[in-house]
């Protein structure tokens, strides 16, 4: 498996990505996989994980960092915005349709927690996208909107929106405005604060186990006026027949957004759950990752074909 730097244009900003190609001769054209990353992730985590691991099964795969974050472009940084979310996946499509390696009829998409709930809108409206998995979805919105859990009081939106206002009112000042910090000093705060949730995020995030220097810590607070009206399960119908597979972890708090989104689908659909997994275990753990990569690979398989071959489903 070769691992290339790439980059390439989402609606004018220039999006950095890692093509993983399999090793070996093949007979033709390989399906290929987009795979994007959670929210504050990178390339280098846990969708690179996915990435390589599917790419050593014989897909083309391809993980990129969001638009305004990781090593992609725009300004200003840390913004998390829906809209253009769903945007890079479509023009990760575009990207992977140009190379001569790729059989541009047999490309799939795979999202990782807030990716999870992009690839949905962008498999919706975008019929290049033949099949897609999440893993640990999340509709970003119904996440911050309702908590990850979905019991957080209203109260606690309303007091972001506030935020984001005051940020652009400092930005069209002139002034510069201050960010939406995502995780606390310790982990024993984060554990204060989100519960065994947040202590493994901050664990994920903030320490060695995978901790990345271009992983933001923040995001701009105009994020949360954006995620306001955004949402992400709205066009699961329009995915149609084209095949879905959800990814869970029965420890998961998120779990029930996975549910929700499943729930919405018309067409053939699996939801596979992970014994044990809570939702950032399936970011990097072995013993969950392990199976769900084995679950993915049969299913992109089943989907997209292999090498030289046609898909059983399109």
């Amino acid at each position: 498996m070769t691992k290339t730097d790439v980059t390439f244009d989402s609606a004018g900003i220039a999006l950095a990505g890692h093509l993983y190609v399999p090793d070996g001769p093949a007979q033709g054209p390989r399906p290929a996989i987009v795979v994007g990353h959670p929210g504050s992730g990178v390339k280098e985590q846990a969708a690179g994980l996915y990435a390589r691991r599917l790419a050593e099964r014989g897909f083309i795969t391809l993980a990129f960092d969001a638009a305004y974050q990781g090593e992609s472009g725009g300004e200003p940084r840390g913004l998390e915005d829906p809209a253009h979310r769903v945007e890079d996946l479509k023009a990760a499509v575009s990207f992977l349709t140009t190379r001569t390696e790729v059989d541009a009829d047999r490309i799939g998409a795979l999202g990782i927690c807030a990716s999870g709930g992009y690839v949905l809108p962008a498999t919706a409206g975008d019929h290049r996208i033949k099949a897609v998995g999440t893993v640990s979805a999340v509709d970003i919105a119904r996440h911050f909107r309702l908590g990850p859990d979905g019991t957080q009081d209203p109260a606690v939106f309303q007091g972001m929106l506030d935020a984001a206002a005051q940020a652009r009112t400092a930005r069209a000042r002139g002034e510069k405005p201050t960010v939406m910090p995502l995780f606390p000093d310790t982990v024993e705060q984060a554990r204060a604060l989100g519960g065994d949730y947040g202590a493994e995020g901050f664990e994920y995030y903030c320490t060695p186990r995978a901790q990345h220097p271009r992983s933001a810590k923040f995001l701009d607070w105009t994020s949360i006026d954006k995620m306001a009206t955004f949402d992400a399960f709205a066009p699961i119908p329009l995915i149609g027949s084209r095949p879905l597979l959800m990814i869970v972890g029965t420890r998961a708090v998120t779990s029930w957004l996975t549910v929700e989104a499943f729930q919405r689908a018309i067409g053939p659909k699996q939801i596979h759950w992970i014994d044990g997994a809570s939702h950032n275990d399936l970011y990097d753990k072995k013993q969950y990752v392990d199976p769900a990569v084995e679950t993915l690979t049969g299913f992109f398989t089943e989907n997209l074909g292999t090498v030289g071959s046609p898909a059983h489903a399109r």
